[in-house]
């Protein structure tokens, strides 16, 4: 039998719920801490959740290592050494493993960097959103663009040659021309990685229930179109929707989630998705309050086996983000379905002008990659 978990890369996400204040736009299993950090309850507890993973990670390596929040960044560094020595003593992480670690470019917090490299992250993802004061203030975020300047300044000092930029568009009130001035900006810093993406106003958040005015239609697609063009001059190649890198700096760790690899979440919220030996994927999910994740013996709130009729759907939500073409090899290996249940699918989809295949692959066109959501709708009808 094909022992499918021990072909398909594992990764590990952890997730560290606190953060200064929760911001307007936010749908993340984010919590205000004003209080101290429980660092080393809350360290104890991440490393019993990953021990409930045991069967998952036994005899596999690690491929990637991702600390999300909150802002994972507001953990000394201290704590942070003592959280990757213990998992090294639990888990198989590679020389070269990518681990990265979320990080507000707050000023409180720029003299962690380099803890944070010693303790074995090297890769940074900051999450400056914007260099426009103004809109900062919108946006609810505790720096300024100076501060923000200033972390990538010290995260090169402090070492790492590998980072990425977070910064959106489709802001309030922005016009073409504020769009640009930001991403001119972070091109100047000269990171490795831009995650570049719209703001869009997700339920459960701030924004959704108090909508603020955002451009219209019109700017949003000459924003989408010159910030493309600009950042291909630049020399960042667009390997997904909202993901741009120079050279192989691709981020591995979400490039994983994107090729449907397995992955295990630990902390409050954390998700899992895991394909057993038999071919068989499942998903867990965990206690989302940080008090209860603390608090409760067993901190799986649910769990589920996806059906072997929505595998495809669900490969191809996350595959289809990719701008390269999707070997059937890889589908068939994520997924267990044979070629010929996934020729099937695909030839009932009846959004045809917006995905093609030939003998090996399956892409998009470029108009299916301008409306995935609607070639998507297409598989569930």
């Amino acid at each position: 039998m094909l022992k499918y978990g021990m072909k398909i890369p594992l990764s590990l996400y952890i997730h560290i719920p606190w953060c200064v204040r929760k911001c307007p736009y936010c749908d993340f299993n984010s919590h205000a801490q004003r209080d101290a950090l429980p660092e080393q309850e809350y360290i104890e507890k991440l490393l019993r959740d990953l021990e409930t993973h045991r069967p998952d990670w036994r005899n596999r390596a690690i491929h990637s290592v991702f600390i999300g929040g909150g802002t994972p960044s507001l953990f000394s560094a201290a704590a942070l050494q003592r959280l990757f020595n213990q998992l090294r003593n639990y888990l198989d992480l590679p020389a070269d493993i990518e681990i990265t670690l979320e990080a507000n470019p707050g000023a409180s917090e720029q003299e962690r960097f380099y803890g944070f490299r010693e303790a074995g992250i090297n890769r940074l993802s900051l999450g400056v959103q914007s260099w426009d004061p103004e809109q900062l203030k919108r946006l609810g975020r505790i720096h300024d663009d100076e501060q923000a300047a200033k972390a990538v300044r010290m995260a090169k000092a402090a070492g790492f040659t590998n980072f990425n930029i977070d910064i959106m568009h489709g802001l309030p009130q922005q016009t073409v021309d504020d769009a640009m001035a930001d991403l001119e900006k972070t091109i100047a810093c000269q990171p490795t990685h831009i995650s570049w993406y719209q703001l869009t106003l997700e339920p459960n958040t701030y924004f959704h229930k108090f909508p603020p005015r955002l451009p219209h239609d019109e700017i949003l697609w000459e924003i989408q179109q010159q910030g493309q063009s600009r950042l291909q001059a630049a020399g960042f190649n667009q390997y997904e929707v909202s993901a741009y890198c120079r050279d192989s700096y691709y981020s591995r760790h979400n490039l994983n989630y994107w090729q449907f690899g397995d992955y295990i979440g630990i902390g409050a919220g954390a998700h899992s998705k895991i394909t057993r030996e038999n071919g068989s994927v499942w998903r867990y999910w965990k206690v989302k309050n940080p008090r209860d994740y603390l608090g409760k013996d067993s901190v799986i709130d649910g769990h589920c086996s996806i059906p072997s009729e929505e595998l495809l759907l669900e490969f191809l939500m996350n595959a289809l983000r990719l701008r390269e073409k999707i070997p059937f090899t890889l589908i068939t290996e994520r997924t267990g379905l044979s070629r010929e249940t996934i020729d099937q699918a695909l030839s009932n989809c009846p959004n045809k002008d917006l995905i093609t295949r030939d003998a090996d692959h399956l892409s998009t066109t470029t108009l299916g990659y301008r409306f995935l959501n609607e070639l998507l709708t297409g598989f569930l009808k």
